[in-house]
């Protein structure tokens, strides 16, 4: 039987249904995915890229609180995070859509 996200710490119920949207529906999942593969999957489905939430990912997988990254760890976790945004985020699309919705063409669930 699959282990709920929610089994993970730091990961609550708000970032397991953002983790839904992406298909991963599990703690197993998410370990093999790994936190570079796992949030590229997040921002491919919409998601604005913060490195709050990628690292607390990170910690979740290594079984350690969110606020326990610092000093070198935190800014290697931090190249890794731009690395991953470079890959997986349109800054163009980004913008184009966010004028967009400010002008009412968008239709937001």
């Amino acid at each position: 039987m699959p282990t709920p996200l929610t089994n993970l710490p730091n990961i609550g119920p708000a970032m397991a249904d953002m983790f839904a949207k992406a298909d991963i529906h599990d703690a197993e999942t998410l370990r093999d995915m790994g936190t570079d593969a796992a949030y590229g999957a997040l921002l491919r489905t919409g998601k604005r890229p913060h490195f709050i939430p990628f690292y607390v990912i990170e910690m979740a997988l290594q079984g350690r609180p969110w606020n326990d990254c610092k000093g070198r760890e935190k800014e290697a976790l931090r190249v890794r995070f731009e690395a991953v945004k470079a890959a997986n985020h349109d800054t163009d699309r980004a913008a184009f859509e966010a004028i967009m919705d400010a002008i009412g063409v968008l239709d937001r669930p």
